[in-house]
């Protein structure tokens, strides 16, 4: 440090002595102030802050004596190196009693002024340096302290013997603990007595680096365990990581374990959201009751438990009658609070043991383990149901009434495994339906008889377009060119919540046969073509979407309004909507049918012919229909691999495709041969399993997103959709 930057002033009363000593500094390049009198000097003091005085003590008026004791009683930092005429030993001793570094007296050598100066004002550098590190670690020990005691985490250090030697305030606002108290206490004084064995490892941890151990969740006990806390009255759940504490000499040989140091955070708020995110995992939210993937896993459980002592269970598939007129005509609100009323209802008619879940709807199930006196103590608990659910609910100023139809198995008489039951006590649920409601019904082998099967199919049906029980999947339909995905076939299936998935081909048929594919079919044909919609909000590229349309609803009377309408509500042109229809539709009532296509060709939808050379293959009616393409039965393209046959009908096909202008789709494609076949014939598109199974609609629209829009290729051996594809 350069002397200039220290302030010096010369204090005497002898104007040549004040200008010899400060020229004789000057030459050592040290500047300095002056002072004429001990009066001059205490004024200069209070005006500035000055490092070192050389002081005579023998002036007039305010002497050296004086100005000393200024300085001492305004507690000045300012160093004093007596220079005086005075030569006695009572003076020096005087002077150094006032604080005066050192006394020279006059006349003095020049070096020995001014070494004595230089060592004057080195040691006040020192002391500064000194005085600047002393605060500058008493601040970073402030900040430390600050730090850790306002961290959001237990901050600790354990001695060797896993005693308390710091642990900052977190502990108090945690666990209600003053530090101090817990100083010298064994770690397992806080610890809950379960976690003691893990704590033994973790707590007191002596690993060191990447064996330390990280993030370790223990419980820790809670000062005043009456006290009422967020997650647990008795702990409070962290994460603990530690690493231990080891001397500091340089030889790794010798250092020895000197303790613990670790940090414990406060985990509650994550384990409230954990048990949140599993009690809705495994609850329905609107009753808070189970839902149907707990109820399997306990029924599961009940099953092995029975099997194991030879007891009896039962299962109860209970449906609301008259929910839907209620849900239709007052609205979802009214609903869902009715179903929450009904819940508590249900709750109070079951045993301890017994699970209550809401299977999905208006349907609920009911699990009773322990069935000791079988259908006697059923059919009570069943009775009780009906009973309490006969008087009315009250909301929002509605007088409303429900009952239940409850179909009921018994483990192992009526099943031996979960869906058996489920499903057996589904079907005694629809013949207690079909059969007046407001009961409950005993499953028996008689209710699967083909009469009571298509009673149970034909309300399964109903109930499945309530609930929304049917899904869509896509095929994607490529152009054999690009590669590209230039349109989708929707298909239906069908997830029941008893029986699992229900392919079409059993229930399409007997929905033919009913009249009830006309809901069906509207079903499809909306929920595709909002799907649609949705992907062309999103900026995907534009595709067609393909839909089955079967005879009985071509002669639905609206159909035309009905299509119409729909491509109007989603926003959707018409050539992004084509309509399959069979060559046996059409033969089944030809001048009505090609009359109504005709008028939803129009309005420019497209129109294809699905499974073309499987039925009334007729150049007549392909030139009266609207037609835009022609699809080839999977069942040639199959024979492509075994048979010239199939190549020719197929050639055939594309052949009289060309001719009348029509696009020819090939489905079914499952080999490269097949494809490679179709290539060479100029094919212009292709699905199947080659290219791509049924997907998701989210997954299509990922496909979508590619570039090129190519798909990935599908495991031939996957679902295959059946004959019944689109409904």
């Amino acid at each position: 440090m350069s002397h200039n930057e220290q302030n010096i002033l010369i204090v005497d009363d002898d104007p040549i002595v004040l200008k010899s000593l400060r020229d004789l500094l000057a030459l050592r390049g040290i500047d300095a102030d002056t002072a004429i009198g001990g009066r001059e000097a205490i004024v200069c003091l209070d005006q500035k802050e000055y490092d070192l005085v050389l002081l005579d003590l023998q002036m007039p008026y305010v002497n050296g004596h004086d100005v000393m004791r200024h300085i001492k009683q305004e507690q000045m930092s300012a160093s004093v190196i007596v220079v005086s005429g005075e030569t006695s030993f009572e003076a020096a001793r005087d002077a150094c009693s006032q604080g005066a570094y050192d006394f020279l007296r006059k006349p003095y050598a020049t070096d020995e002024l001014i070494i004595t100066i230089n060592n004057a004002l080195n040691e006040i550098h020192l002391q500064k340096q000194n005085t600047l590190i002393q605060d500058q670690l008493r601040e970073s020990e402030r900040l430390h302290r600050y730090l850790v005691n306002t961290s959001p985490d237990i901050i600790y250090m354990l001695d060797r013997d896993g005693h308390f030697t710091f642990i900052n305030d977190r502990i108090e606002t945690l666990l209600g603990y003053n530090p101090k108290e817990l100083i010298g206490k064994h770690y397992s004084y806080l610890v809950y007595q379960t976690d003691l064995e893990a704590a033994r490892y973790i707590f007191n941890e002596r690993r060191v680096g990447e064996r330390a151990s990280r993030n370790v969740e223990i419980r820790l006990k809670y000062k005043d365990e009456s006290s009422q806390h967020i997650f647990d009255t008795r702990t409070l759940p962290v994460e603990l990581s530690s690493v231990g504490m080891y001397t500091s000499e340089s030889d790794s040989r010798k250092k020895s374990y000197a303790g613990t140091y670790g940090v414990a955070r406060d985990i509650t708020e994550r384990k409230i959201a954990e048990e949140t995110i599993n009690f809705q995992a495994h609850h329905d939210l609107l009753t808070n009751l189970p839902n149907r993937a707990l109820l399997r896993d306990r029924l599961g459980l009940a099953i092995s438990q029975a099997k194991r002592e030879q007891e009896m269970l039962a299962v109860m598939f209970l449906d609301l009658d008259r929910f839907k007129n209620i849900n239709d005509s007052l609205g979802h609100v009214i609903g869902d609070e009715l179903l929450q009323q009904v819940s508590t209802r249900l709750k109070s008619c079951i045993r301890e043991g017994d699970t209550l879940a809401r299977f999905g709807g208006d349907e609920f199930t009911l699990l009773l383990p322990k069935i000791g006196n079988g259908k006697e103590d059923i059919s009570k608990i069943a009775g009780k149901i009906n009973e309490v659910l006969k008087g009315p609910f009250i909301i929002n100023g509605n007088e409303l009434y429900v009952s239940a139809s409850i179909g009921i198995s018994i483990f192992p008489r009526d099943g031996k495994d979960m869906d058996t039951l489920i499903k057996h006590a589904d079907v005694a649920m629809y013949h207690v339906k079909d059969t007046g409601k407001n009961n409950f019904k005993f499953y028996s082998t008689d209710m699967t008889t083909p009469y009571f099967q298509n009673l149970s199919l034909e309300t399964g049906i109903h109930k499945a377009l309530e609930n929304n029980e049917f899904q869509l999947v896509y095929q994607p339909q490529i152009n054999i060119k690009s590669g590209d995905i230039v349109g989708v076939e929707a298909l239906l299936r069908w997830n029941h919540p008893a029986h699992g998935l229900i392919t079409p081909a059993e229930f399409i048929p007997f929905a033919e046969e009913t009249g009830m594919i006309v809901d069906v079919g509207h079903w499809v044909l909306s929920n595709a073509c909002a799907e649609l919609k949705r992907w062309r909000d999103a900026g995907l590229p534009e595709i067609r979407m393909s839909i089955n349309m079967s005879a009985r609803q071509l002669a639905d009377k609206n159909i035309i309004k009905y299509v119409s309408n729909v491509l109007r509500d989603n926003g959707i042109p018409g050539h992004c909507l084509e309509i399959e229809i069979t060559e046996n539709t059409i033969m089944s009532d030809m001048d009505s049918i090609i009359h109504k296509l005709k008028n939803i060709s129009k309005r420019g939808v497209y129109i294809a012919i699905d499974d073309f050379g499987t039925g009334y293959s007729s150049l007549s009616y392909l030139h009266k229909l609207p037609i835009h393409t022609l699809k080839i039965d999977r069942t040639f393209i199959k024979e492509v691999n075994m048979k010239h046959t199939g190549k020719s009908i197929i050639n055939t096909i594309v052949a009289m495709g060309k001719g009348l202008n029509l696009n020819v789709i090939a489905e079914g494609v499952e080999t490269q041969q097949q494809l490679d076949y179709l290539q060479e014939i100029d094919c212009n598109e292709a699905q199947g399993f080659l290219f791509c199974k049924p997907l998701p609609a989210d997954v299509i629209a990922q496909l979508l997103m590619q570039e090129p829009y190519a798909v990935p290729d599908a495991n031939p051996g996957g679902m295959h959709s059946g004959r019944h594809r689109t409904h």
